[in-house]
């Protein structure tokens, strides 16, 4: 942040993630630090590359401003990213009421005695955003499209774009596998059922077999009680007079 008598200023570096075709922004925020009416105007070495809005006005007493910056769209980038373009804030004191209409270039003249502070910042371009996060290679046929894996891991950018499109693709494919889920899961629930009901037979069966058997086993024990009593009558042990 600068310490300037009557400004503060915040960042003093411009900013700007360099995407090449495309508009980019950042802000300045300006503070005044005095009780007075403080104007200011914001020159840059190349106009035709950024739009500063606004590049004049006035920041009120123990108030603050924000100024954004835009970058116009790139065709190509700068050697080793590095960039030489500079700003100028300048800074005076005005009168109290004073409005951005009551701005003009002569307030920022020094020649004329006119009090005016300068500070000067620099463009600094950074990397846009990463992309996203490498996908593993999977170890399982089907499981998904695959790409090649760089040595250090990274997938690379074109066969990240098929592994993408894969999965556009495929949709017929994965309703095809989600209806053959449901039907092994309905052929293993009918095959459990079938399973309990086997059994549940076979402990009939067994039940009817114990009560048979166990019928039989009385009717023998019957025969027998009364088995001395035929051969009496038979050998005529018991005279009829």
């Amino acid at each position: 942040m600068n310490t300037g008598e009557l400004l503060s200023i915040e960042p003093l570096e411009l900013n700007f993630p360099f995407e090449l075709k495309k508009q980019i922004s950042c802000s300045l925020q300006l503070s005044n630090k005095t009780d007075s009416y403080v104007a200011f105007k914001v020159k840059t070495t190349n106009p035709k590359k950024y739009c500063v809005r606004p590049n004049t006005g006035i920041v009120m007493p123990r108030s603050t401003c924000d100024v954004m910056v835009t970058m116009q769209a790139q065709k190509e980038a700068p050697p080793d990213m590095q960039c030489k373009d500079k700003f100028l804030l300048q800074s005076v004191k005005t009168n109290d009421g004073a409005s951005p209409k009551d701005i003009s270039a002569d307030m920022f003249n020094k020649e004329a005695g006119h009090v005016v502070e300068e500070c000067k910042l620099r463009v600094v371009y950074v990397s846009p955003p990463q992309p996203p996060s490498p996908v593993p290679e999977g170890s399982e046929e089907g499981s998904s499209p695959r790409g090649s894996i760089s040595e250090n891991g990274i997938l690379n950018g074109s066969d990240f774009t098929e592994v993408a499109r894969g999965f556009t693709e495929r949709p017929e494919a994965l309703e095809k596998s989600a209806e053959a889920r449901a039907h092994i899961s309905r052929l293993t629930e009918e095959k459990n059922n079938a399973i309990q009901q086997n059994s549940k037979l076979r402990q009939e069966l067994f039940s009817s077999r114990k009560t048979d058997e166990h019928r039989l086993s009385c009717m023998g024990e019957s025969c027998a009680a009364k088995a001395p009593f035929s051969k009496g009558f038979d050998s005529g042990i018991f005279n009829s007079g």
